[in-house]
C-alpha cells in the first residue's frame, strides 16, 4: 500500500530517531501514524537527554524486558543486540539478567510480614524471636554482600533462615565480577521495580536511596522511570500486527 506524505514523513523521522524499521513499525504507520509519531517522541525523551550512557540504557531496557513480570522476548532480542553493537560483553548482560531474576523474592517479601501478623491473630506468634547465633552470622553476611539491610528482611530471616541464607547466596552472585558499577546496577534494579507492571514500592525506596548513596544524579535516575515508562507501548506492539493480520483475514473472507 502507498504511504501517504504524512507517512513517509513519520517513517523517515522514526528512522532518523531510532536507526531500525520493521514490520510492527510498518502496522503503526499504516493503521496510525499520528500515534506512532507521539509514542516516538514520548520513547526519545530520555534518549535526547543523554544523561545515562546508550549501553546502559540499553541494559536497563533488558533488565525491563526479561524480568518475570513482563517477559518480552522481541525487546529483549533488540536490546541485547543493540548493547552488544555498543560493545557490552557477554558477562555484562548475563549481569543484568542475572539482577532481574532476583525479583521473584517479593513473594517473600510481601508474604512473609503477611503471614505473621495473620500468625498473631491466631494466637500462634507473640513478637519476632531473638535471632539465633546463625540467623545473626547470616545477617552480618548479607550486610558485607549486599552492603545494606532493610527492615523488610526481617521476618524472613526469623521465620526461614536457610531460605534466607539461599537467597543471600543467589541475590550476591550478580555482583561477584563487579563488571557493571554499582550505580548501573542500582539503576536496573529500580526499573524493574518502578515497571508498571511491577511497581514494587520497598524496593522502588531502596534503589533510590542506593543509587543516590552509589552517586547516580537526579536526571540519571529520572531517565531511568522515563525509560521503564515505555513498556506500556508493548500492549500496542504486541496488538497492532493482531490487528492487521486479522484485518487482512477479514478482507480476504470476505473477497472470497
Amino acid at each position: 500500500m502507498a504511504l501517504t506524505s504524512r507517512q513517509e514523513e513519520v517513517k523517515a523521522e522514526f528512522v532518523r530517531e531510532r536507526g531500525v524499521w520493521g514490520e510492527v513499525w510498518e502496522c503503526f504507520l499504516q493503521l496510525d501514524p499520528e500515534f506512532l509519531s507521539a509514542y516516538l517522541d514520548y520513547y526519545m525523551v530520555p534518549w535526547r537527554k543523554g544523561h545515562l550512557d546508550a549501553r546502559t540504557r540499553e541494559f536497563i531496557y533488558i533488565g525491563l524486558d526479561a524480568a518475570a513480570t513482563h517477559l518480552y522476548e522481541p525487546g529483549l532480542r533488540l536490546h541485547i543486540r543493540e548493547a552488544l553493537k555498543l560493545g557490552a560483553s557477554a558477562g555484562e548482560i548475563v549481569e543484568v539478567i542475572e539482577l532481574a531474576s532476583t525479583l521473584g523474592i517479593h513473594s517473600v517479601t510481601v508474604g512473609m510480614p503477611i503471614l505473621t501478623e495473620v500468625l498473631a491473630r491466631h494466637g500462634l506468634r507473640d513478637g519476632p524471636a531473638p535471632l539465633t547465633e546463625r540467623q545473626e552470622a547470616l545477617k552480618a553476611a548479607f550486610v558485607e554482600k549486599r552492603g545494606y539491610w532493610s527492615s523488610s528482611w526481617d521476618e524472613t530471616l526469623e521465620l526461614d533462615p536457610d531460605l534466607f541464607e539461599a537467597y543471600t547466596r543467589f541475590s550476591s552472585l550478580a555482583a561477584r565480577s563487579g563488571l557493571l558499577s554499582t550505580k548501573s546496577r542500582e539503576l536496573i534494579c529500580l526499573a524493574f521495580n518502578v515497571a508498571t507492571t511491577h511497581l514494587y514500592e520497598p524496593s522502588i525506596r531502596l534503589h533510590f536511596d542506593n543509587a543516590l548513596t552509589a552517586g547516580a544524579t537526579l536526571d540519571e535516575i529520572l531517565e531511568t522511570i522515563e525509560i521503564a515508562s515505555v513498556i506500556g507501548l508493548h500492549a500496542a506492539t504486541m496488538a497492532m500486527p493482531i490487528l492487521a493480520d486479522e484485518l487482512a483475514r477479514a478482507a480476504k473472507a470476505k473477497d472470497q
